[in-house]
């Protein structure tokens, strides 16, 4: 680091790594990238990566969570010299990050857990982020947290010690769920109706002076003003995993999730019957992180 601009190693330079890349570029600091698509890479490989740093180092992965994480991870842990910053920006599970830390501790190698949300709109309005992790090792980053945040004095939480960022990423994406199956029943009821007969008003008549105005609403309008009955789109709806982990943490913690659980139970069944809700789900997912849907 020198002053408040910062290097940093970046690895996973997709819909959200790429964009992050260039908004942390653009608050000044330096960022040498890494993906497997060599035409979005700086550099060959992990090991060239690390050579174009210079110590003490800080590396954010941002791949998908599982074996690419940890096999990332467990490569640069044999790169990195003691001193250096491994920080996991996936959505990996929180219950993997402890063991991680503690893997890496004897090799002298810091570990950082964070939640990112923000989409594939984070380049432009900044991005939520939710660290895990020991105080001085945050602060140490604190600069690329700053750069990527909105402006202003949201957006950032020192959640907690090593897995807390991943844990409140995760209840974030479990409240998503439940906001977007909310938004998703509306509309069907709307559209069922037989004295509504211009339901994309309605929604747009929400964005402004209503209880229920939020991002996620707006993008239902964007959706909406793309394709006004959503016939473009099927009723199917994944899941990424974040929402079966937080019904799994309220079964744990014996906390009553209604709306979370049904609205993953919602998502699975979408995948058997095509339903205009989750097609208005289907549509805010592509909206607000440029997920893949079916047609």
């Amino acid at each position: 680091m020198r002053g408040n601009t910062m290097q940093l190693g970046l690895i996973g330079l997709g819909r959200m790594g790429g964009n992050m890349r260039d908004r942390i570029r653009a608050a000044g600091h330096e960022v040498v990238g890494y993906d497997h698509h060599p035409e979005n890479s700086d550099v060959a490989n992990l090991a060239e990566l690390v050579s174009k740093l210079t110590a003490p180092r800080a590396i954010w992965t941002m791949v998908p969570a599982g074996k690419i994480t940890e096999d990332a991870i467990n490569e640069l842990a044999g790169l990195l010299e003691p001193g250096d910053i491994i920080i996991d920006g996936g959505n990996s599970k929180f219950t993997d990050d402890g063991p991680r830390a503690e893997r890496l501790k004897p090799k002298g190698i810091k570990y950082l857990d964070v939640g990112v949300s923000g989409g594939i709109w984070g380049k432009e309005n900044g991005y939520a982020l939710m660290v895990g992790g020991d105080a001085e090792d945050v602060a140490r980053v604190q600069p690329i947290f700053d750069a990527l945040k909105p402006a202003g004095e949201f957006g950032f939480a020192h959640a907690g010690t090593h897995g807390a960022g991943h844990y409140a990423k995760m209840i974030h994406n479990g409240i998503e769920y439940g906001m977007m199956q909310a938004y998703g029943e509306g509309y069907e009821i709307l559209i069922a109706s037989e004295l509504v007969h211009n339901v994309p008003a309605v929604i747009k008549s929400w964005r402004e002076g209503s209880v229920v105005k939020s991002w996620l609403l707006d993008l239902l309008d964007r959706a909406l003003d793309e394709d006004p009955t959503l016939s473009g789109l099927k009723g199917y709806v994944d899941d990424t995993g974040e929402g079966r982990w937080t019904v799994d943490e309220a079964i744990r913690l014996a906390v009553p999730a209604h709306v979370l659980a049904a609205s993953i139970f919602n998502r699975f069944e979408s995948r058997q019957d095509d339903s205009p809700a989750m097609k208005a789900v289907a549509a805010l997912r592509q909206q607000f992180g440029g997920h893949a849907v079916k047609r």
